[in-house]
């Protein structure tokens, strides 16, 4: 339940499905949430938060939470990226990022803690116990004569806590275990293949290998949906699962995954899907909307004998013969999809010439990162001051690239575009880490370093994440940066290295637009979902005087969740700290170039409807 504060209805849509006791759900459905209930330093969403769930609770429908990492911390502090407080973690290589270290949470002065107590836990009629700490429990419920456990492990668990769950696996030794846990599997850079991390290999071999009755394992923490399967010590299977849409379409859109177990027929289906968009009224709805999720890792069947797996520590594990209530599955979609019909998709137009595309007023530069007569591959000349020009009228930005932290090669045309662009290739940005960058700045004088964009703002790029992308090696690469430590701003309430723009990509996949608003001293950000590399995206970001300087970034035409107000213009630093793009900057040291393609990139001094974007057509 991501970020609760946003979404409002759309949570409470999906527990009332939940909670009104209908087919598929009854009294033995048990929920599970896999972390993020809200964000350690703003209140309202843990009022929000625990809103939601009184609607399970009035209605009885058990559930189970755990902390994601977003969800520790003082109210009004910073976030503290350790382990449960009190105890530490051994044996974890940490290269994520994450500052563990022995850094300790906050004690009873935890959100969490206040919000989700043991006392109310101990309401759920499954409730089995909590972990000293308060951030990992257990439940028990019981389905068709058997019963199982769900172990909810929080964000970051402790040595300590590593040793409670095993413990309360063995005081339960004949129950199965599904164990659900913030962080586990990774995610490639496709959303949809599974990849081990430090951190889930830590998990494999202190909890999960050993303890044969665990045999399905949820986690989200990174953005999108796999499943992987692995031998366990005994050389039986155990499934574990990424599922995780909060960075989707509209925070999640109101989605959620249901598993149905049908013992008789020896598999489990899983299943994902969204209560809350067939009540969306039609004319709202677009391509990003989708009831029912068909991709195959969203929606699928794994084949199990229950009785087979379960038999080294539950022998009389119950099989029964059959139900005639038939599929739960089928039951769900009916009750989903009965009167609703996703409305048809109009077409984009597509460019007929590389002239195709609006031309319009307030446009400060136009970079279009294409040579018609370059073949497939052909190098980018690799000499300090070879140009990108703009084509905005009057051509007075054009852009230079910087070879000194690159190789030769780094740089080449290709005839790849996004198909809304009417420029007919893009440059490929090659070989890029956080130590070897080409990038591209403004000139010293240009009037661009000094705009503060008092009428607003349009920024457009289309671009293409590598399929090679890797959070440690790219995570943060910079696409649009002005460059100087916004920290040198007169009376900025911040020392860090950041800049006064930021336009990047983050290690989860997200695109980031940071700004330091000239109205303001501090900075102001909108966030993207997570989104996969290996595909053509169109970025836009709108800045609104009209509406409270909203700034609202759109991914492919749709609007992201995490956007923000009161954004009036872009502070800088110095005169001469120039725009760069294809590299990011930290305490006034460049870092972290981009990796992938850039097609075009416009800056227009004024907030434009998307007929006006580089996505439509001159016509």
């Amino acid at each position: 339940m991501p970020f609760t504060i946003h979404l409002g209805d759309i949570v409470d849509q999906s527990w009332y499905y939940t909670a009104e006791n209908s087919t598929p759900w009854s009294p033995t459905t048990d929920l599970v949430g896999n972390g993020q209930l809200g964000n350690g330093q703003v209140t309202k969403e843990w009022e929000l938060a625990s809103q939601a769930m009184q609607v399970l609770e009035a209605a009885k429908q058990p559930y189970s939470i755990c902390a994601g990492n977003h969800d520790v911390g003082a109210i009004g502090s910073d976030m503290q990226w350790g382990p449960d407080w009190g105890v530490g973690v051994t044996g974890f290589a940490n290269d994520d990022g994450y500052q563990d270290g022995g850094s300790h949470r906050v004690g009873l002065f935890e959100p969490y803690l206040q919000v989700f107590p043991a006392d109310r836990a101990k309401q759920q009629a499954t409730f089995g116990g909590r972990h000293s700490s308060g951030f990992h429990e257990y439940h028990v419920f019981q389905a068709e004569g058997n019963k199982f456990l769900v172990l909810s492990m929080s964000w970051r668990a402790s040595d300590d806590a590593i040793t409670w769950a095993n413990q309360v696996i063995q005081a339960n030794k004949t129950i199965p275990v599904i164990l659900v846990n913030h962080q586990l599997v990774g995610i490639g850079s496709d959303g949809k293949t599974a990849a081990d991390t430090a951190y889930s290999n830590y998990m494999w071999d202190k909890l999960i290998k050993d303890n044969d009755q665990i045999f399905m394992a949820i986690s989200g923490h990174y953005h999108g949906s796999c499943i992987s399967t692995k031998k366990n010590s005994r050389g039986n299977d155990v499934h574990l699962m990424v599922v995780d849409y909060q960075m989707a379409y509209m925070g999640g859109n109101g989605l959620m995954r249901m598993f149905e177990f049908d013992l008789t027929n020896k598999k489990i289906v899983a299943s994902s899907f969204s209560p809350w968009v067939p009540l969306k009224p039609a004319a709202t709805l677009n391509e990003f909307d989708a009831a029912w999720l068909s991709d195959s890792n969203q929606s699928f069947t794994l084949d199990i004998d229950f009785a087979q797996r379960f038999s080294s520590f539950n022998p009389g594990f119950s099989v029964p013969t059959g139900s005639a209530d038939g599929s739960l599955t089928e039951a769900a979609k009916k009750l989903i999809l009965t009167n609703y019909s996703q409305p048809p998709q109009k077409a984009a137009a597509l460019p007929t010439g590389p002239d195709d595309y609006p031309k319009v007023d307030d446009t400060l530069a136009h970079w279009r990162f294409f040579n018609p007569s370059a073949v497939e591959g052909q190098l980018f000349p690799y000499q300090p001051g070879q140009q990108i020009a703009d084509v905005a009228p009057g051509g007075k930005n054009p852009i230079s690239v910087n070879t000194w932290a690159g190789q030769s090669g780094d740089l080449a045309w290709s005839k790849s575009h996004h198909p809304l662009s009417a420029a007919p290739g893009s440059l490929r940005f090659l070989n890029a880490t956080k130590t070897r960058f080409t990038y591209f700045t403004t000139d010293q004088a240009s009037a661009l370093n000094v705009e503060t964009f008092p009428k607003g703002y349009t920024i457009e790029a289309f671009v293409y994440i590598d399929p090679g992308f890797d959070a440690t090696k790219n995570g943060w690469m910079g696409i649009l940066y002005r460059l100087g430590a916004r920290s040198n701003l007169p009376g900025f309430a911040s020392d860090d290295g950041d800049c006064a723009l930021m336009f990047a990509f983050s290690n989860l996949m997200e695109f980031q637009w940071e700004v330091a608003p000239t109205s303001q001293a501090t900075n102001l950000t909108c966030w993207s979902g997570g989104v996969s590399a290996g595909q053509w995206l169109h970025v836009a970001i709108v800045n609104d005087p009209a509406a409270s300087y909203a700034t609202t970034m759109y991914v492919e035409g749709a609007p992201v969740l995490r956007n923000n107000t009161n954004m009036q213009g872009i502070q800088f630093v110095a005169p001469t700290q120039q725009l760069a793009i294809g590299c990011g900057q930290w305490a006034g040291n460049m870092s972290t170039g981009f990796l992938g393609s850039i097609g075009e990139m416009r800056i227009v001094g004024a907030p434009l409807a998307s007929d006006k974007w580089l996505t439509a057509r001159a016509s």
